[in-house]
C-alpha cells in the first residue's frame, strides 16, 4: 500500500477517538478529553505485560513464544474473563506511542514468532501508527519489524475501523463467543453479538487468505476460536457449525476446553469448570463435520498456566 494512503487510514482513526466507535458499543465519548466508555480507558496506551507467549495455538506460538502485548481495557468485559485485572479493573502502565513501537522491536529481538495484540481494539489508531513506524525503521529505530502482526480480539468491533487495519495486521485470532443473544447478553452484555462477530469475520477473512512458511507457521490468515463454557455445549456447536458452513477450510478452527472459573460469578453455571465428556462431544462434533483446519486440545486443556502473570514485564 501506498505510504501516504495508510496515513490517511492513520489520521482516520484517530478522529473517532473524539467521539468513539472503535467498537460495536459506540459509547461516542470524547477519549481524548480523558472520557471513557465501556472499555475504561482513555486515548493513553496502557498495557500489563509484553512478553513471549507460549499458549497460543502452535504455528503461533512456534518453539519461540509468541510476542504478546497484553492491552488494559475491554469493551466486551465478559463476566467470566480470566484477564479479569486489566479487562475489567484495568491494571496497567502508561506507554507512549515510541515505546510501544519499541516493545515490538524487542520482542522480534527476543525471537518472538510474530507480534500478538491480545485486546487491541479500542486501540485501533496507536496500534496502527505504532506499526507503521516499527516497519519503517524510522526515529531511534536500529531494525524494522519484519515478523507479522496478530490482532487478537473478541470480535465486537465496529466493522468498518476493522476494515482499516488491512495494511496493518497479517492474522486474526477472533473469537466466536457465542451463537445465542440470550447468552451474549447475560454474561457479555453484548446484544447481537454473533450478528456483528460473525460479520467482522467475513471482512478479516477478505482481507487475509491462509498462508504459512516453509517452519508450518501462520503467515497469513484467520483463526476462529470457540471457547467452550460450561453449559453451553449446544450454543458452541451451532457457532461452529455456522461459522464452518460460512467460511469451510478458508480459516482454521479453534476449539477451546480451558475455561476455569477464576472467581465466583452470579451465574452458578459458570462456577465450574467445562467437563471431559462436554469438550469429547463438542470435538466429536468437529469430526462429524469433517473440519480439515481444526485444533483440539488434549491433556491439561483446564489449568491456570494458560493464564500469564500481569506483573508489568516488559512494558
Amino acid at each position: 500500500m501506498d505510504a501516504k494512503d495508510l496515513t490517511g487510514k492513520i489520521e482516520e482513526a484517530y478522529l473517532v477517538l473524539r467521539h468513539c466507535e472503535l467498537c460495536e458499543r459506540r459509547c461516542r465519548v470524547d477519549r481524548t478529553a480523558g472520557e471513557t466508555g465501556i472499555c475504561g480507558m482513555t486515548d493513553e496506551l496502557k498495557a500489563a505485560r509484553a512478553a513471549l507467549h507460549f499458549w497460543e495455538e502452535p504455528f503461533i506460538s512456534g518453539d519461540s513464544g509468541s510476542g504478546a502485548v497484553f492491552f488494559s481495557g475491554c469493551s466486551l468485559k465478559c463476566v467470566f474473563c480470566q484477564n479479569h485485572d486489566i479487562s475489567t479493573v484495568g491494571f496497567g502502565k502508561k506507554i507512549a506511542l515510541d515505546r510501544l513501537a519499541d516493545i515490538y522491536i524487542e520482542l522480534q529481538l527476543k525471537g518472538a514468532s510474530n507480534i500478538n495484540l491480545i485486546t487491541p481494539t479500542h486501540y485501533i489508531p496507536q496500534v496502527m501508527e505504532s506499526i507503521r513506524r516499527a516497519r519503517s525503521g524510522e526515529d531511534t529505530y536500529d531494525t524494522k519489524l519484519v515478523i507479522p502482526v496478530v490482532y487478537n480480539t473478541s470480535s465486537y468491533e465496529n466493522r468498518y475501523y476493522l476494515s482499516l487495519l488491512d495494511d496493518t495486521v497479517d492474522i486474526y485470532l477472533a473469537d466466536l463467543k457465542y451463537y445465542s443473544d440470550g447468552l451474549s447478553s447475560k454474561y457479555s452484555r453484548a446484544p447481537h453479538y454473533f450478528e456483528t462477530a460473525f460479520g467482522n469475520i467475513e471482512e478479516m477473512v477478505r482481507q487475509k487468505p491462509l498462508s504459512f512458511n516453509g517452519a508450518g507457521m501462520m503467515r497469513s490468515g484467520v483463526v476462529i476460536r470457540i471457547l467452550l463454557l460450561p453449559g453451553a455445549l449446544i450454543d458452541a456447536k451451532l457457532v461452529l457449525k455456522k461459522a464452518y458452513e460460512r467460511f469451510g477450510e478458508n480459516v482454521w478452527y479453534s476449539l477451546m476446553g480451558q475455561y476455569t472459573p477464576i472467581a465466583e460469578t452470579v451465574f452458578p453455571e459458570l462456577n465450574r469448570k467445562v467437563s471431559k465428556a462436554e469438550y469429547d462431544s463438542f470435538i466429536d462434533f468437529a469430526r462429524q463435520l469433517n473440519i480439515g483446519n481444526c485444533l483440539m486440545q488434549t491433556g491439561g486443556a483446564d489449568e491456570k498456566s494458560f493464564i500469564p502473570p500481569f506483573d508489568l514485564e516488559g512494558v
